[in-house]
């Protein structure tokens, strides 16, 4: 039995030249491009322009459909909701949609689960299984687009895995969030988050990427981050600033820094001084996020502890934008660093 194409993933172009190879003008691809995406139509019996030679050949050689929903669950302290969502191989991932006002921001998974291993992640406890494809990246959103009512203004790049290390499918599907006839979403819209894969991030410099980037730092010296985040041992924190100091969208798109609070760990407020320091001369924001807890040997600061750690980084570097960061749908395990699918199916 030959495979089947896969063609949720594929961009306009790539739909043009897979209707020329089946012998029907290109034209339909730019439909079956508008179909999938703009339209989230994911049932090509309704894709009614589309020749019915076309939709036959579609139905029995290829695939349009990639994830089904294994399980809802909606958080009852704010508007979060979480979706466990199960990969034609049998895998498990996760996605979460979240609501403030008028903001609607989808949390992405990028892999199953993550090779990074950082220290205070449950995704890091599952190890990789496999990069996710644009399609099955992208199907996510449209999953959520069919189960939520609210426009989605937002997208972000940090559930399971490691963005930087699924790079060209990322970027790919990135590309189709933003296309006219795809999701027509700004590139301002859209953040990858990434725990400094300093090969990656100089090739997204290079090609001059529009998106939002956010790297998670997380610690103020290397020794902290060696343990927390073995990555630091092979691209550390200095390697890293001088990376991004070649970083020129500034002015539209100011670079965003990660730093999960540890109690004890990287919280004090010498902590803050020495973070401040290392962002000395680069415009950027800063992310505090207190620490979500999942089983292990990492607790949450106080309340007042973040709020003095805030007011030094602000008051040491005036140049900053810091904000603290409180983490949406933590009773469904949907926060930052509590995605992970073991035990959930």
């Amino acid at each position: 039995m030959a495979k089947k194409i896969i063609l949720k993933g594929l961009n306009e172009i790539e739909l043009k030249q897979y209707c020329e190879n089946i012998n029907v003008p290109s034209f339909h691809g730019s439909q079956l491009f508008r179909w999938m995406y703009k339209n989230n139509c994911q049932n090509i019996d309704n894709m009614d322009n589309i020749p019915k030679k076309v939709r036959i050949e579609i139905k029995e050689n290829a695939l349009i459909k990639l994830l089904t929903i294994e399980l809802k669950s909606k958080s009852k302290i704010d508007q979060s909701t979480k979706f466990l969502l199960k990969t034609i191989d049998n895998n498990h991932i996760e996605t979460v949609s979240m609501i403030e006002n008028n903001r609607h921001t989808i949390c992405l998974s990028s892999q199953i689960g993550c090779s990074v291993d950082c220290d205070f992640c449950a995704t890091g406890k599952m190890g990789i299984i496999r990069n996710l494809s644009a399609g099955e990246i992208i199907e996510q959103i449209l999953v959520v687009k069919e189960h939520i009512n609210n426009p989605i203004t937002n997208v972000v790049f940090m559930g399971m895995g490691e963005p930087f290390l699924n790079y060209q499918n990322v970027i790919k599907s990135c590309e189709i969030l933003c296309a006219h006839n795809g999701f027509n979403l700004s590139s301002k819209r859209v953040t990858i988050s990434t725990s400094g894969i300093l090969p990656k991030i100089n090739l997204y410099i290079k090609e001059k990427h529009k998106y939002k980037i956010a790297i998670s730092i997380n610690a103020t010296n290397d020794k902290l981050r060696d343990i927390i985040m073995p990555i630091n041992k092979k691209w550390n924190i200095q390697s890293l600033m001088n990376s991004i100091k070649n970083y020129k969208f500034f002015d539209s798109r100011p670079i965003m820094f990660e730093y999960v609070l540890l109690k004890g760990l990287n919280d004090s407020k010498s902590n803050a001084i020495e973070l401040a320091n290392i962002l000395k001369g680069i415009k950027c924001k800063v992310n505090l996020i207190p620490f979500n807890e999942i089983k292990g040997k990492y607790k949450r600061p106080t309340n007042n502890q973040i709020s003095l750690f805030a007011d030094t980084l602000n008051k040491s570097n005036p140049n900053l934008t810091v904000l603290t960061r409180w983490s949406k749908g933590e009773d469904i395990n949907a926060a930052c660093g509590q995605l992970a699918t073991i035990n959930e199916s």
